[in-house]
């Protein structure tokens, strides 16, 4: 089975988050730019002599399509590399995910996945995968 990661954090951190999923072998990802806001509701602003509200923050969204016993790896890696300790640093959601097909190969479940140097290969190549 596999799941898909949706991940939404803060621009500033896109850089630090990509660097620590690559280091962890996740070689495969789509970043979508987003605007939207979470429990804070936005920000207010002061320019000058005037107050505004920004209610649609921009955001970076994280896919991730993976097995599953590398779920768990993963979200802790994306939790470590984009939080600060404020409010906004993101949300995490996890779908289960029926199957996946490469167009070009034909190729269905994880081997649809799979690319070279990535985190299963890395898993197997230590001896800790249980295919």
């Amino acid at each position: 089975m596999t799941k898909k990661i949706e991940a939404f954090i803060r621009e500033e951190k896109l850089d630090d988050v990509k660097k620590a999923l690559y280091d962890i072998g996740i070689v495969g990802m789509n970043v979508v730019e987003v605007h939207g806001h979470g429990r804070q509701g936005g920000v207010t602003l002061t320019w000058r002599t005037s107050t505004y509200k920004v209610d649609m923050l921009p955001r970076f969204q994280l896919n991730i399509v993976l097995s599953d016993h590398n779920v768990e790896k993963t979200v802790e890696t994306i939790r470590k590399a984009a939080y600060t300790g404020q409010s906004g640093d993101g949300v995490i959601f996890i779908y289960p995910v029926e199957d996946v097909i490469r167009i070009r190969t034909g190729e269905r479940g994880r081997q649809a996945l799979t690319y070279e140097g990535d985190i299963d290969e890395r898993r197997a190549a230590t001896g800790k995968d249980k295919k």
